[in-house]
């Protein structure tokens, strides 16, 4: 099973953030929820995460709406037909994680992407331990998480151990920084495994530029060369369906050893779209409420509510409603608003 998962997150796949609708009382809003899921996988995504960033860390403290959570998005996604890799968020120390790792087992998904949010120690052995104990439960998608939004700084080390556990089947590379994103690929390249575990992105301010550039070395005479082939992105929560293209877009100029000045000019696009909807002017802090203000300008939610304290920021609105106005096309405006009432109903 591992190894047939590795292969399909290493095919080039689009994986949105799941977010979270909420009502005015803070409750889920289960039509929203639903539509939601049923854009994504109508856009052309190839998995949803639930439960990660996007989907609010906060629902972890409440294990009944977590649950039940993961089952709308397991059985929305068995209704529409597809059938789409599944990752759970998965957030706490080791007993926590393993218990959410179950529970999400039982709600039907493949992997579990584990975040340190929630932990009392957050060190390199102890997030190793709480990997290789996860991982006898379902298999693992290794994850750098940027230190703006709670990740901390990780060593080739750490990488190297992490990938030595059999079930760890690929890595979330989201640091936003070069760097260490290639502190990730650049260990991969020299690990046994690595053919075996696929590179995702999860940088959302170099999304093209991760599909489009390779790692190399020659390892013991043998030419090795890796590359983001696909992502897990807060980012595609909002432009799925032009996400599935750029992603395909980008293999595609690969394949053919040339890259168009068009995909590149694209990519300065996606930056700009970023940086007001993950809200960089004050250092991320509305980058939850920001995902979630997109999707409520364009009808599919009805509150940016979270479970926490997150709000959108000053000026983050107008902002949004700029780039929705600039990138159309990038943003699935048309797209949205052809189907919206379908995915609600």
């Amino acid at each position: 099973m591992s190894t047939d998962l590795a292969a399909r997150l290493g095919s080039g796949v689009v994986i949105p953030a799941h977010p979270l609708a909420l009502d005015e009382s803070g409750g889920l809003d289960l039509r929203a929820q639903r539509a939601l899921t049923r854009y994504y996988l109508d856009a052309g995504a190839h998995g949803l995460a639930v439960a990660v960033h996007t989907t609010q860390f906060e629902l972890h403290h409440d294990p009944a709406m977590l649950t039940q959570v993961w089952h709308l998005a397991a059985e929305t996604a068995a209704e529409h037909g597809s059938e789409p890799i599944m990752v759970a968020g998965l957030t706490g120390d080791t007993h926590q994680a393993v218990t959410e790792a179950e529970l999400a087992t039982e709600a039907g998904y493949h992997a579990a992407l584990l975040s340190p949010w929630g932990m009392s120690d957050t060190s390199e052995q102890t997030l190793l331990e709480r990997a290789a104990a996860v991982a006898e439960v379902m298999p693992v998608i290794g994850f750098y998480l940027q230190p703006a939004v709670g990740g901390a700084l990780l060593s080739r080390e750490y990488w190297r151990a992490l990938f030595d556990i059999e079930t760890v089947v690929g890595v979330k590379a989201a640091p936003f920084n070069r760097y260490c994103t290639g502190d990730v690929a650049q260990t991969l390249l020299e690990h046994d495994r690595w053919d075996q575990i696929a590179l995702l992105t999860g940088n959302d301010d170099a999304i093209v530029h991760d599909l489009i550039t390779p790692y190399q070395r020659t390892i013991n005479g043998q030419q090795r060369q890796i590359r983001a082939t696909g992502g897990l992105l807060g980012q595609w929560a909002v432009g799925t369906r032009a996400a599935a293209h750029q992603v395909a877009k980008a293999n595609q100029a690969v394949t053919a050893g040339q890259v168009p000045l068009e995909l590149l000019a694209e990519a300065s696009d996606m930056v700009e779209i970023n940086h007001a909807v993950f809200d960089v002017d004050h250092n991320f802090a509305g980058c939850v409420p920001g995902v979630n203000e997109v999707l409520h300008q364009q009808g599919l939610i009805p509150t940016t509510t979270t479970l926490g304290t997150d709000t959108l920021s000053p000026g983050q609105t107008e902002l949004i409603t700029q780039v929705r106005q600039r990138y159309p096309d990038l943003l699935d405006e048309n797209f949205i608003a052809t189907n919206r009432e379908n995915w609600l109903n």
